[in-house]
C-alpha cells in the first residue's frame, strides 16, 4: 500500500509590512508496488498521416515497432487500445469504441492489428483525443493514461477546436505527448500535456521512438496510486499568488484550482508511483506588526477522493525586526526559484531568437547558463551548449552560435522545465 508523506521548508520571518509567504512543499510516495496497483487503463494514440511515410518509411515503421513494446509492457489485466490518427481517428484495437483487458492472446492480436498500420492522410490531433476520452469512459478506473506520438503539426484543426477537445478531456486521463522530428510544434504539444497533468519530449529520430515508448510504458505500470491532489487552505483575506511543481519537472499548477470554498482549493496531480515531487507555494497575506503570527497556509493531501489527515503540513508567517532573520532565504526556496527562473530565461531566449532579436536572445539564454551553472543543472547546460558558445560560465558571458540546428532548439525547448533537485543532506 502507498504511503504518504508531506514537509515544509521555509523562513517563516517576515519585515514588518512584508506580505509574501514562501515555501517549498516536499511530497514523497513509498510503499506502492504493481501487486496492489488499481486497475488501469492505457491507450497508445499514433500519428499514421502521410508525413510519417516522408521523406523515408523509418518513422511508421519505428511508430509501429514502439507501439509493439509499449503493448508488451502493459501489466495483466490492464485494460488497453490502440488508435491510429490522420485527420480522423480510428480505433485500431480493440475496436467497437471499447478497451479490452491485457492478456497474451489481446497483446498478439493487437500486435497483429498495429503491424498492418500505413502512413496517408492529414493530421487532426484534436479528433484523436475526443476518441481516446470516449473510449476511456467506457471504464471508469482509478488511473487512466495514454501515450500520443505525432510528427506534425494540427493543421486540420483551429487552435480554439484543439483546446477545446483538450478541456473536455481534462480530469478523465493523463497524456505524455512526444514529438518525433522538427516539423511539429512544440508549444501546441506542450498545451496538451500539461492540461492533461504529462509530459512532452522530443524524439530527434525515428530510432528513439521504441525505447522511449518503452520506458513511458514501464512508467505507467509503476504508478500505483490514482487521482493525488493537494489541498491548499489558506486564511480569509490572502491571496494564492503561485502553485508550481517545480521537481522533477516545472508545471504551474495555479489554473488548476478546484474550488472548494472560499478558503481552500485543491490542485490535480495525477497517479503516483514511489516518487518525490516538490512544490512552490507562494501566499500573500495582509502585512502584520512586529511580534504578530499568524497561520498562512495549510497543505494537505487528497488520494482517490479521501482526505490524508495524517499528511498535512502548516505555512507559517512570523513578523520580524531582526533584519538577519527577515532576509533569510530558505535554501529550498531558493533552489527552486533559481530553476523557475532558468526555464524562464530559456523560454524568452529562444522566442527573441526566433522573433530575429538576438540581443536580447543572447542576454536571456546567457543568464540561463549562469543559471544552470550555478544550481548543478547539467542536463540543461549541456542543451545550452548546443545552441550558444560559453565564454564565461560565472557571469554568463554567451555568443549564439551562428548555425543553430532546429532539432537542438527544440530539444532544449521541451527539456528546459526539467529542473535539478536540491542537494539534501543524507538521512
Amino acid at each position: 500500500m502507498t504511503t504518504f508523506s508531506l514537509g515544509i521548508s521555509q523562513n517563516e520571518y517576515l519585515p514588518a509590512g512584508g506580505t509574501d509567504v514562501n515555501a517549498i512543499v516536499t511530497v514523497e510516495a513509498s510503499g506502492g508496488s504493481e501487486a496492489a496497483a488499481p486497475e488501469a487503463a492505457e491507450i497508445v494514440i499514433i500519428d499514421v498521416s502521410g508525413s510519417m511515410g516522408y521523406p523515408r518509411r523509418s518513422k511508421i515503421e519505428a511508430a509501429r515497432d514502439a507501439t509493439i513494446k509499449a503493448i508488451e509492457c502493459i501489466r495483466e489485466g490492464v485494460w488497453f487500445a490502440v488508435i491510429a490518427g490522420t485527420d480522423q481517428a480510428r480505433e485500431v484495437y480493440p475496436g467497437g469504441g471499447q478497451l479490452v483487458r491485457a492478456a497474451t492472446e489481446s497483446r498478439a492480436k493487437a500486435a497483429r492489428a498495429v503491424t498492418t498500420l500505413d502512413a496517408e492522410g492529414g493530421t487532426a490531433i484534436g479528433a484523436w483525443l475526443r476518441l481516446a476520452n470516449q473510449i476511456f469512459a467506457t471504464h471508469k478506473v482509478p488511473i487512466s493514461h495514454a501515450i500520443l506520438l505525432t510528427d506534425g503539426q494540427d493543421e486540420d484543426e483551429t487552435p480554439a477546436q484543439l483546446d477545446a477537445i483538450v478541456e473536455i478531456c481534462q480530469g478523465n486521463f493523463q497524456c505524455d505527448c512526444r514529438g518525433v522530428g522538427t516539423d511539429w510544434e512544440v508549444g501546441e504539444l506542450r498545451r496538451i500535456s500539461s492540461a492533461l497533468i504529462g509530459t512532452v519530449d522530443i524524439l530527434p529520430t525515428p530510432a528513439d521512438i521504441p525505447g522511449d515508448f518503452q520506458a513511458l510504458m514501464q512508467q505507467a505500470m509503476s504508478k500505483a496510486t490514482g487521482d493525488v491532489a493537494l489541498r491548499l487552505w489558506t486564511p480569509r483575506g490572502s491571496e494564492i499568488e503561485l502553485v508550481k511543481q517545480v521537481a522533477p519537472v516545472i508545471e504551474d499548477l495555479s489554473a488548476k484550482r478546484m474550488t472548494l470554498d472560499e478558503l481552500t482549493g485543491d490542485y490535480p496531480t495525477g497517479a503516483w508511483g514511489n516518487e518525490t515531487r516538490d512544490y512552490h507555494l507562494c501566499v500573500k497575506v495582509s502585512p502584520g506588526d512586529v511580534g504578530e503570527e499568524m497561520l498562512a497556509g495549510r497543505v494537505g493531501l487528497l488520494v482517490g477522493g479521501l482526505v490524508a489527515d495524517q499528511n498535512q503540513g502548516l505555512i507559517r508567517a512570523i513578523w520580524t525586526d531582526d533584519v538577519e532573520l527577515s532576509t533569510r532565504i530558505s535554501p529550498e526556496v531558493a533552489h527552486y526559484t533559481g530553476q523557475e527562473e532558468l526555464a524562464d530565461a530559456v523560454r524568452e531566449g529562444i522566442e527573441a531568437r526566433q522573433a530575429g532579436d538576438e540581443e536580447t536572445a543572447t542576454q536571456r539564454l546567457g543568464r540561463a547558463v549562469q543559471l544552470a551553472a550555478e544550481s548543478g543543472n547539467d542536463a540543461t547546460l549541456q542543451l545550452l551548449e548546443q545552441v550558444v558558445d560559453i565564454e564565461d560560465l560565472d557571469t554568463g558571458t554567451v555568443r549564439l552560435k551562428p548555425h543553430i540546428e532546429e532539432v537542438d532548439e527544440m530539444a532544449l525547448d521541451t527539456r528546459s522545465t526539467k529542473s535539478a533537485p536540491i542537494r539534501r543532506p543524507a538521512p
